[in-house]
């Protein structure tokens, strides 16, 4: 039994935790996204370890890739659902579309972390190779200004370590963060020589590493109570409800402006009927 797949198997084990912990502490009502994506990684990892040795490499690439694309998505969605929940104190007084507002914001910043998440070396990579590497990098670099948004601004945002929200970012960010480190690396590293190869594959072990860190600070997060969560500041609360519905606003008063003018009638009176 070979060091990865003893990693992969820990993962697994540590996964099933998680999700068993999400559903014990009804978390997955709350975030039924972060849920589903931890269904999606368990099955994944199941899969990686099933998979027959006898396939060929082009065709794992293309089912990694698939993976990492449909992977992509899921965080992406779950970025944003993580946001509606730290937003959760004042979703009543946020209109129904406020979710695809942030979703806006989440995409843009996406669109211009994109033409930068080329490492060196991208250029030498095939096609396939291309395409996970340059999503994988893209989505870490959004993971860790998610983290380090949610972080910094966690005073003012009334969050705390004991809250759902920043423990999830926090194991988000981490993995991030040995994910890039580790495929910036490799980028470097390549595999020209045997030493250089037994390099990369152990940077591939800290990426898996990185993972299981990540989900073992959820178990140990998850295997105790939240705490309820606390309301924002008055002057908080106002910035917040006027940045997420500013969209909004914008258009209703846009929309506003763009009818005609209508000019009141005149009324009748006795004295003007009796001149008639």
């Amino acid at each position: 039994m070979t060091l990865e797949f003893k990693l992969e198997l820990l993962a697994e084990v540590v996964q099933a935790i998680v999700i068993g912990l999400l559903i014990y502490r009804k978390t997955y009502k709350k975030l039924p996204l972060f849920f589903c994506y931890n269904l999606f990684l368990l099955v994944l990892t199941g899969a990686s370890l099933s998979l027959p040795a006898h396939y060929s490499i082009n065709l794992q690439l293309k089912i990694f890739d698939a993976a990492e694309i449909i992977d992509a998505l899921f965080l992406f969605c779950v970025l944003v659902e993580l946001s509606m929940s730290v937003l959760s104190p004042i979703r009543s007084k946020l209109s129904s579309r406020s979710v695809f507002i942030v979703a806006g914001a989440f995409a843009v910043a996406l669109a211009l972390i994109w033409p930068f998440a080329k490492p060196p070396g991208f250029s030498r990579l095939d096609h396939l190779s291309q395409i996970q590497v340059h999503v994988d990098v893209a989505t870490s670099a959004l993971r860790i200004v998610f983290f380090v948004a949610l972080a910094g601004f966690s005073q003012f945002l009334s969050l705390s370590w004991r809250d759902r929200e920043l423990q999830l970012g926090t194991g988000l960010g981490f993995y991030a963060l040995v994910s890039l480190t580790a495929t910036m690396l490799k980028m470097n590293v390549g595999t020209a020589t045997a030493e250089a190869a037994d390099t990369y594959h152990r940077l591939d072990q800290m990426q898996v590493g990185g993972y299981i860190g990540a989900l073992m600070y959820w178990a140990v997060c998850f295997a105790q109570k939240v705490r309820q969560r606390q309301e924002f500041t008055p002057q908080m609360e106002d910035f917040l409800v006027s940045m997420v519905g500013g969209a909004r606003l914008m258009r209703v008063s846009l929309r506003d402006s763009s009818k005609p003018e209508m000019k009141p009638k005149k009324r009748i009176t006795k004295d003007d009927s009796s001149q008639d």
